[in-house]
Parts: C-alpha cells; structure tokens; sequence
C-alpha cells in the first residue's frame, strides 16, 4: 500500500509543480482523448453486429463469410 501512495505522491507533486502553460496543454490533451474515445464511440462506432445479429454464432459466421469470400 506504500508503494502505491508513492506513485500517487510522486504524480501529485510533479503535477503541482508544473507551469501554467502545461497545466493547460494537459487540459487540451486529457479533453481530446475524452473526445476520441467516448464521444466518438458513442456516435459513429455503434455495435452493428449486436443490432444485426442475435447471437454469438451468427456473429462469427458473418465475419467468417466475410474474411473469406472475395
């Protein structure tokens, strides 16, 4: 439990020390990886094969077919 305290510790004052124009470049990137991996997600990667198919086996027969027909 000492060690994670450590990490914890060691981030926190890195973090606090930090310029303020780095603070900002952190908000820019931590905002931008939200954008990509949830909003993104939720929007345009909707998961087809649970829409359109019932089950697992029907699932992997469509990818099969898929893979494998020219």
């Amino acid at each position: 439990m000492s060690k994670l305290k450590d990490i914890a510790d060691f981030y926190i004052e890195g973090f606090s020390t930090l310029p303020d124009w780095s603070r900002t470049i952190w908000i820019i990137i931590l905002t931008k990886l939200f954008i990509m991996f949830v909003i993104l997600k939720l929007f345009f990667f909707q998961n087809e094969m649970k829409v359109n198919f019932d089950n697992d086996e029907d699932r992997a027969n469509h990818v099969i077919e898929q893979i494998t027909t020219p």
